[in-house]
């Protein structure tokens, strides 16, 4: 298993990146592999394609998530590159978690629309709780090991989709059911409707 996080801030060996140190410490007490990479707008991250999960965090200043990490989301090639990538989130911020959960995140959720976010966490600069770090790690493992199957029979399949899945012929029914669910266990979806499958079909060329 293979992270990487994902980071912006403007400082060097600030508590941003000792925070981002201690949570590649624990992931690889886990059993990842961990890479860390400081974010640039610009910058090429097909690299990404080579990990299995995704950790993105940044500092907010003046109340707006660190610049390079929202400007290679919005400018770069990255949200292009996270397509069907496990997420989590991290902010570090002065403001209260429901300030930051309200007005912080959105500004990274916006451009993750079509991803599974697997935990996300909101950290006081400079006052990180004792087994801060640890309990998101824990959420996010607790997400990543989930078991597909339990999550494929949760999703419901729409009236609309199902017409669609019975219109197919019944030689290609298995692999289009198959291909549908897993594709919707991956993102996370609790539903299976014609945008999903369409969806499916964008990104894997099926079903």
């Amino acid at each position: 298993m293979k992270a990487v996080i994902l980071y912006d801030s403007k400082t060097s060996g600030g508590a941003t990146e000792a925070l981002i140190d201690s949570i590649g410490l624990s992931l690889a007490e886990s059993g990842f592999y961990v890479e860390k990479a400081k974010c640039k707008a610009r910058a090429d991250y097909t690299f990404i394609k080579d990990f299995d999960l995704v950790i993105l965090g940044a500092p907010v200043y003046n109340f707006i998530v660190a610049s390079q990490l929202l400007g290679s989301l919005i400018q770069g090639n990255l949200k292009k590159c996270l397509k069907r990538k496990k997420i989590a989130l991290f902010l570090t911020c002065g403001s209260s978690q429901p300030v930051a959960a309200l007005f912080y995140l959105p500004q990274l959720k916006v451009h993750l629309m079509g991803n599974k976010i697997l935990a996300e966490k909101i950290l006081t600069v400079n006052a990180f709780p004792d087994g801060a770090v640890d309990s998101f790690v824990e959420d996010i493992l607790l997400q990543y090991n989930k078991s597909p199957k339990s999550k494929v029979l949760s999703a419901k399949w729409t009236a609309e989709a199902q017409d669609l899945f019975q219109s197919l012929p019944s030689f290609v029914q298995g692999k289009f059911r198959t291909a549908a669910e897993e594709f919707a266990e991956e993102m996370g979806y609790k539903e299976i409707t014609l945008e999903v499958l369409a969806e499916a079909r964008d990104n894997r060329g099926g079903p």
